[in-house]
């Protein structure tokens, strides 16, 4: 059934659908994993060091899938994770971690700031506004479902 605004929530979908895709194809094209892209996007971000409990709650990314990337990070010398007390975890970048984040994560980052540099200052905050104002309004429709 057509409804106002049924051609722009499909070409919504499809327009977040087509960005998680090529994010993903620059992870893969930088030899990470989505989910080890967003760990250290998010550690990077925290300044090299965040609770575990933080990555869950930013990634939007399940637990298991998560620590599945810890564990290759952790495997690979990129992160260490310190417990705190409790079954809480800080996850922390090593020096390999920090060359990796270099190479990938700041690579993504200078990307994303031309795309950013080529638009007003005003295009930049509607996009925000509205993209805010979007997610808000999903969030209390999704609890009714």
């Amino acid at each position: 059934m057509e409804y106002p605004g049924k051609a722009q929530m499909t070409e919504i979908y499809y327009l977040n659908s087509e960005i998680d895709c090529v994010y993903h194809e620059i992870a893969v094209k930088l030899g990470l994993s989505d989910s080890e892209m967003a760990v250290l996007s998010i550690l990077y971000d925290h300044g090299g060091e965040c609770l575990l409990n933080d990555i869950l709650r930013l990634s939007g990314i399940s637990k298991q899938t998560v620590n599945s990337a810890l564990r290759r990070l952790e495997a690979g010398n990129r992160i260490l994770l310190t417990p705190i007390g409790g079954k809480r975890k800080k996850v922390s970048l090593t020096p390999e971690g920090e060359a990796l984040v270099e190479a990938t994560v700041k690579r993504v980052e200078k990307m994303e700031q031309e795309i950013w540099a080529s638009w007003t200052k005003e295009e930049g905050e509607q996009y925000l506004e509205l993209t805010r104002q979007y997610l808000r309004a999903l969030k209390e429709k999704a609890k009714t479902v």
